[in-house]
């Protein structure tokens, strides 16, 4: 499944289907992978302290500072 997301990277062929990109993105979001990440400092929250990542993905969706970076409301 790691290999999900080199569809958004080396791999990209513009014949995948909208499925295998759907299912993709969607186990990008269900299974976030430490170990490439885009943003390492989630990561290591990621890998030290789940609650806290969960936490840290509720506060972001809902508007707010998650550390030093602000996210605007996605969600209500």
């Amino acid at each position: 499944m790691i290999g999900l997301f080199l569809i958004f990277r080396e791999d990209w062929k513009p014949v995948l289907t909208i499925n295998s990109i759907i299912y993709g993105l969607q186990y990008l979001f269900l299974e976030p992978n430490p170990d490439d990440p885009l943003n390492k400092e989630a990561a290591n929250v990621l890998t030290s302290n789940r609650q806290v990542f969960a936490q840290n993905v509720q506060k972001s969706m809902r508007g707010g500072y998650v550390s030093s970076t602000y996210f605007p409301r996605c969600i209500r």
